[in-house]
């Protein structure tokens, strides 16, 4: 695959926590590429590395060796102000925790990235009423948090992450806090965004059954379970 296809190339990643005997290696020599609009999904064990993973992909985090390049963009070299600049813009997150402000309703929670990047006030709640119709939620725009149920504040919080129009999204269990139904309702609904919007997805999940309606999986574990540290299926 050649870099020029390629949405995210990641080789060499390495990255630890802590030093002396208290140090913990979590992730060691990763290699990973993303064809651009591929949806991946990364599984593994707790505390293998997956959401450290996405933080560095995300640029909310930085390796400690290797090299991180975004839609052929070198980005370890950036300056913090690039850095930033091409996390807000190209790059949406969604976690497991939907992590809305309490205090803003559905629209401007939605329009709130739009707005920090400077849009004025009617651009960004146009946009956001269009993603909130986009996730189903046109009713509930007037809506705080603690008036939605768990499945429609992930909704929102996916609205929000496609805010900026990114290129890239990173979900870090993003049906974690949900059951079953609702899980199910965010996971096509993810999908449906990721075709419509020409994305490319990277998946953290714990649901096999899920991580195999993806078009690829990227397995992670420790070097104690496989002679490698990643594997690929």
């Amino acid at each position: 695959m050649s870099e020029s296809s390629s949405m995210v190339r990641a080789t060499g990643l390495s990255k630890g926590f802590g030093a002396g005997l208290t140090r913990v290696e979590v992730i060691q020599e990763l290699d990973l590429e993303v064809a651009t609009g591929e949806m991946v999904a990364v599984v593994g064990p707790s505390g293998v590395g997956k959401s450290t993973l996405l933080h560095l992909i995300g640029l909310l985090d930085r390796p400690e060796l290797g090299r991180i390049v975004l839609d052929g963009v070198q980005t370890d070299d950036l300056e913090p102000d690039a850095r930033a600049e091409l996390r807000n813009c190209d790059i949406g997150f969604v976690f497991q925790h939907h992590h809305l402000l309490e205090e803003l309703d559905a629209l401007d929670n939605v329009a709130l990235p739009v707005r920090i990047a400077g849009e004025k006030g009617r651009v960004a709640r146009d946009r956001a009423a269009g993603l909130l119709d986009a996730v189903g939620l046109s009713d509930r725009a007037s809506h705080f948090p603690d008036q939605l149920s768990g499945g429609e504040q992930q909704r929102v919080s996916v609205a929000r992450a496609l805010a900026m129009r990114p290129k890239l999204l990173l979900a870090d269990e993003p049906t974690g806090n949900l059951d079953s139904a609702n899980a199910e309702r965010l996971f096509q609904l993810v999908t449906e965004l990721h075709l419509k919007a020409g994305l490319t997805s990277i998946i953290v999940t714990h649901n096999e059954e899920m991580a195999r309606r993806c078009d690829r999986i990227f397995r992670l574990a420790r070097r104690a379970d496989l002679s490698e540290n990643v594997r690929k299926i």
